[in-house]
């Protein structure tokens, strides 16, 4: 009988999956958005240039149609602008989709796990089963014993005939710890994050933007806090990420390491660290009395040793520093080496590409530590 079946391995061009006019505008817009520090109206002007050079759209589907779709889905909403006239602006909901898109793009080859907290090498008191088999000891939670393993014990030790189950019969399954981790983002939004035609802080904003929906997402018991510093330094919630500027400040990384372990002292969890996203120039200090001083030169021996003071301070409380470098100045580099030494601590000269993978990397591997 002739097998007609044939295997192998059948090639085609590639085709796109199919998206509605509206999925492919958004993805751009939620781009834009980012860029635009969540101004609508600017995003959507940068959309029609576009819409122009690479016809994005047809008669059948126009930018106004987008808009009015944004709108009926809860992307955007009627609001008053600065100047008082009618216009509209960003939802939580874009928000959301914001961040789940940096998220995607930044972490998106990675497979995801189901929601808990990073574990560590060590065996312990958690819930999730290595498969390793121990005696039972006292204390241990009946919750913890094999019946299957325990009850092969008894037959084994005493026959089927004349059975009988005894302590000496029970065994507990190993199971992994797992540590929870309370983490500060500190982002620099000094001035020299877009000087020389270079765009920093839209890669740094994506990798929080990420950071922040990984951890809601996948690690719900760990804690994230986000600030920025430039003159000073303070907090900002995770759904203000999309509208991130710079400004026209100087860097004052002290304040920022101060106000970072001023959080981490009130949190509970034992594990506890720092990332600081920054072109490493700090050119800033307040003084007692409120006033700054400040050098716009950078690497000022009297703030950088007020920055080495800050790092040791964070050793001395177990708080390790991360730094991402994201200038290539070789006596900036050397800075964050000497920083970095002071603290114990690590240092990634990524530049702005790999940024995000570098810092999700960190993460994961911090996690695996089980601090006594």
């Amino acid at each position: 009988m002739k097998n007609d079946l044939k295997k192998g391995f059948y090639f085609k061009t590639y085709e796109a999956p199919f998206q509605s006019p509206f999925e492919k505008l958004f993805g751009i817009f939620k781009e834009l958005i980012t860029h635009t520090s969540g101004d609508f109206d600017e995003a959507i002007d940068w959309l029609r240039e576009l819409d122009k050079e690479y016809k994005l759209t047809d008669t059948n589907y126009t930018i106004d149609d987008f808009i009015e779709d944004l709108k009926k889905k809860g992307y955007i909403k009627d609001e008053v602008k600065n100047d008082g006239t009618p216009g509209f602006g960003i939802t939580a909901k874009t928000e959301r989709a914001i961040r789940q898109q940096a998220l995607d793009q930044i972490f998106g080859n990675l497979k995801r796990a189901g929601t808990g907290n990073h574990k560590t090498k060590h065996a312990g008191n958690g819930d999730e089963h290595t498969g390793e088999f121990r005696e039972f000891n006292f204390g241990d939670g009946l919750e913890r014993i094999s019946l299957t393993e325990s009850l092969r014990n008894a037959q084994i030790n005493n026959g089927v005939e004349s059975f009988m189950l005894t302590e000496n019969d029970l065994v507990v399954e190993e199971a992994q710890f797992k540590a929870q981790m309370s983490t500060v983002l500190m982002i620099d939004i000094s001035h020299s994050m877009i000087l020389y035609g270079e765009d920093r802080i839209t890669p740094a904003k994506k990798v929080a933007m990420a950071l922040a929906e990984l951890i809601t997402t996948r690690y719900p018991k760990d804690t994230l806090d986000i600030l920025v510093f430039g003159n000073d330094a303070w907090t900002i919630p995770i759904k203000d990420l999309p509208y991130l500027q710079v400004g026209p400040y100087h860097t004052n990384t002290v304040a920022g390491l101060q106000l970072a372990m001023d959080i981490l002292r009130r949190k509970r969890n034992t594990n506890k660290q720092i990332f600081m996203i920054t072109d490493g120039k700090p050119s800033c200090v307040r003084e007692r009395d409120g006033s700054y001083y400040m050098n716009s030169n950078g690497l000022d021996e009297y703030i950088v040793d007020k920055c080495y003071t800050q790092a040791q301070q964070a050793r001395k409380l177990h708080i390790p520093i991360t730094t991402f470098m994201i200038a290539r100045d070789p006596y900036l580099q050397r800075f964050v080496n000497h920083f970095t030494e002071a603290n114990q601590g690590k240092a990634f000269y990524t530049g702005l590409k790999g940024l995000g993978e570098m810092i999700f990397e960190d993460y994961e591997t911090n996690r695996k530590k089980r601090v006594r």
